[in-house]
């Protein structure tokens, strides 16, 4: 068994909301890459690397990444998923966008010759619904809280506040939010880092506290760990690391020295199924919470998540899977969201597959 061909296909897809917003950026449009790994039986595994600049992955950056590393997959066995994630890390320090679209085509390549959904390649399905939390991106207080209203509506019931690192605003957001979906759906807040001072930080969490909030995502610089450090001990809410958990070597050591009370991880930002599973074993060894953070794009991008999230019986909170349900368009079709949830497929792979329309081929 061989790989015959890579084919990297560019993913421009709009979203509904074309002024979305948070603490980093503002982007109407989900941007990455499609990596097809084709085999000499006619087979073809699919995989989604992001663009994400503010883990310094610039969308043209991560195409020449790609472009380099998946000629050496060529003539490869596609089986040998292990040697060849290593040899493309000695080959290429960092780049986890590139390798995290190789992995998940690889690990769909193998799932589909075996005729078995993803999470079978890790032990099989723990879970079969996912409780999904969705973004509320950056807008006046008043906005913020009518876009929960129409998630609630949808059946939505957890909630992701992005707010910038102003005190005040942040915390009448929340306030909004809160009063507009009632005392039982779960508010969480994500700061992505935009608290420059751990005192401000502390002040608004103490605040937000107020609003019963579930936790508080990367509130301070990814490079301040003592700073996040005193914020998870004085904040009255669970305080998650995200941007800061941007590599296994990183995970270990928020994780050794109970830096946060929980990580985020994402299969993009970690480089791969692998190296994910890799890292909730980390946090379940070390007793720091874990689950799977924005998995923002197309629904290929969800459903890899998904299929590993599935397989994580420690995941602590609602996932974030289903964020393709906010794009105007997606090429990709095979998953079900019903009223919030999210459910496993049994269909073999990931779960999805191209629609007739995308710009890309189809196994046979």
């Amino acid at each position: 068994m061989k790989i015959t061909e890579v084919r990297i296909h560019e993913s421009l897809l709009p979203k509904q909301d074309k002024d979305w917003k948070f603490a980093l950026a503002a982007s109407g449009m989900s941007e990455g890459w499609v990596v097809g790994i084709h085999d000499d039986e006619g087979r073809i595994g699919y995989g989604y690397a992001s663009t994400m600049s503010h883990y310094g992955a610039p969308h043209q950056g991560v195409k020449g990444a790609l472009d380099r590393l998946t000629k050496i997959l060529a003539g490869r066995d596609p089986r040998c998923i292990a040697t060849l994630m290593d040899e493309l890390d000695h080959v290429m320090v960092g780049n986890n966008q590139a390798k995290s679209g190789i992995d998940c085509a690889l690990h769909d390549l193998q799932a589909r010759r075996l005729g078995v959904p993803v999470c079978e390649l890790f032990g099989g399905p723990a879970t079969r619904e996912f409780a999904t939390l969705r973004i509320l991106p950056i807008k006046s207080p008043a906005d913020m809280a009518k876009n929960a209203r129409m998630l609630a509506n949808k059946g939505v019931k957890h909630f992701k506040i992005k707010i910038h690192g102003h005190v005040e605003e942040d915390v009448a957001r929340v306030k909004a939010v809160r009063a507009e979906v009632g005392p039982d759906l779960h508010l969480t807040v994500d700061a992505n880092q935009s608290y420059k001072s751990v005192k401000d930080a502390i002040r608004a969490l103490t605040k937000m506290a107020d609003y019963n909030i579930d936790l508080a995502e990367q509130p301070v610089p990814s490079n301040d760990l003592i700073g996040l450090k005193e914020v998870t001990r004085a904040a009255p809410m669970i305080v998650e690391a995200d941007e800061a958990a941007y590599s296994l070597d990183q995970v270990m050591i928020l994780v050794r020295e109970r830096i946060v009370d929980a990580i985020s991880l994402k299969i993009s930002k970690l480089g791969g199924l692998r190296k994910t599973y890799a890292a909730a074993q980390i946090c379940a060894a070390g007793g720091v919470r874990f689950r799977m953070g924005a998995h923002s794009g197309p629904m290929l991008l969800a459903a890899h998540g998904m299929q590993l999230a599935a397989a994580l019986p420690g995941i602590w909170y609602a996932n974030e899977l289903s964020e393709f349900d906010g794009l105007a368009e997606d090429h990709w079709e095979g998953l079900r969201l019903d009223n919030g949830v999210l459910h496993l497929t049994d269909a073999p792979g990931c779960g999805v597959t191209p629609k007739s329309t995308a710009p890309m081929p189809r196994s046979k």
